[in-house]
């Protein structure tokens, strides 16, 4: 299973809150999540099938931004 990672601006649990039911329903509720601890604020998914761009999007439609970490 792949997982891909970005960087995003997703910094509490506040944040996490509201972009968890976009991501739930992208990619389902135990594939992705969010390290708020760390200064780049990573975010892993496992892809299943997801491209880099729907995962990105998704994101940006809850609010934030999402970066591809290389």
């Amino acid at each position: 299973m792949e997982k891909v990672q970005f960087k995003t601006n997703i910094k509490c649990s506040g944040c996490i809150a509201k972009v968890t039911p976009v991501l739930n329903e992208l990619a389902g509720s135990d594939n992705w999540e969010v390290d708020i601890n760390k200064p780049e604020k990573i975010l892993s998914v496992s892809a299943n099938g997801l491209t880099e761009e729907e995962i990105k999007t998704a994101v940006e439609k809850a609010g934030f931004k999402a970066e591809k970490i290389s």
